[in-house]
């Protein structure tokens, strides 16, 4: 394999870019790609990062986002391991995907676009204008998963606040308080979720709530209580049908939903692109796996437009997602840029030994797993 430059991940770790403040970090990788020998390198309307390499009718669209969390991590390289924010969640992905690029280089009929969205952190408003812009014929997401497995499936999400309301009244009578309502509200919902999750042995299936916030106050003639939640659903719980449910469950209450809704998607299993990733895996040591997060990505923006084969790759142990020890092994990104150059050759045809070799390589257990983001 071909030793891998470390100056794209390294560079663009160096550029804090918390949602909201992503403009150095994209004016940085649009620079980078130009020098990498990009066809064309801009910054679209969003604010997002566009790198094209090729000019075919074919399209793959690589996607990952450029911004992280709040809390600057000092940039550091400690052996084979680089501290900084974002180096897994999700620079690690991206830098991938733009050095994975560059390597192939241009290839006949097709075009590889490389896009680097902003507020994924956020509302995803990155993705979401790309989303109606692109119409690509695969599409690789950019998220942590490890080298050696593909996530193929997000679960979605729906957050919401209940409010109740009762009139005030003395302390000294035995009347509920908005507050007491609201706790009652919470119960019958938690109670709903345990019946609908009854039998449901996977996280991924599964309706999981989580109670985020409670405020309450009071004017003199009303008080009230509000509960702000959020549920991750399942396949076959859109967000329609749960704020439709969670209505009707807390009927005295009043559910207003909050921010973007998403529905949870699942990825084709058996698609050309899967099959590639998983032969790219094997020729480069590994043993391939899946995997369903119970997280939401850009994925659940995007896929359910493009309405193409999609996989989620990207270097990185997403336990260490937004946390203060945030890194990335040097050797693991290499493993990935190895892994995800030898998937784009296989596509194009334009085949050196390495994906040769990986195209013939027999078939092995696939290790199948779930985990939480």
């Amino acid at each position: 394999m071909m030793k891998t430059d470390f100056s794209t991940l390294i560079g663009l770790v160096s550029q804090y870019s918390p949602s909201g403040q992503e403009r150095g970090a994209v004016e940085w990788l649009v620079a980078r790609m130009k020098t990498l020998g990009y066809d064309e390198a801009l910054v679209d309307d969003a604010g997002n990062a566009i790198g094209v390499m090729g000019r075919g009718p074919k399209q793959i669209v690589l996607l990952g986002h450029i911004d992280t969390v709040p809390g600057e991590i000092p940039v550091e390289q400690n052996g084979i391991l680089l501290y900084g924010r974002g180096s897994v969640d999700a620079k690690g992905s991206l830098a991938c995907f733009v050095d994975a690029v560059a390597r192939v280089g241009p290839v006949e009929g097709w075009q590889f676009v490389v896009i680097g969205v902003v507020e994924e952190e956020r509302n995803s408003e990155g993705a979401r204008f790309v989303a109606s812009h692109y119409r690509p014929d695969f599409a690789i997401i950019g998220e942590p998963n490890r080298w050696d497995r593909v996530a193929l499936g997000y679960k979605g999400s729906a957050w919401a606040d209940v409010t109740v309301r009762r009139e005030q009244f003395h302390s000294a009578h035995a009347d509920e308080s908005a507050c007491e309502a609201a706790v009652e509200a919470w119960l019958k919902i938690k109670a709903f979720a345990e019946m609908f999750n009854d039998g449901r042995e996977k996280a991924f299936e599964k309706l999981l709530l989580t109670l985020r916030g409670m405020t309450s106050d009071a004017d003199g003639f009303e008080q009230w209580a509000r509960l702000s939640m959020g549920a991750r659903l399942p396949v076959d719980l859109p967000p329609s049908e749960w704020y439709a449910k969670l209505t009707e469950i807390v009927s005295d209450a009043v559910v207003e939903p909050v921010g973007y809704a998403v529905p949870a998607w699942v990825c084709e299993k058996n698609s050309r692109l899967v099959r590639a990733f998983l032969s790219g895996i094997r020729a480069t040591g590994g043993t391939p796996g899946f995997v369903y997060k119970t997280g939401t990505a850009d994925l659940n923006i995007v896929a359910p437009l493009w309405k193409c084969p999609a996989v989620v790759y990207g270097p990185g142990d997403p336990a260490l997602d937004h946390t203060p020890k945030e890194h990335l092994g040097l050797d693991e990104f290499e493993k990935a840029v190895d892994t995800l150059s030898m998937v784009l050759r296989m596509f194009s045809g334009k085949f050196g030994k390495d994906a040769q070799i990986a195209l013939c390589v027999c078939q092995r257990p696939i290790r199948r797993q779930r985990m939480l983001r």
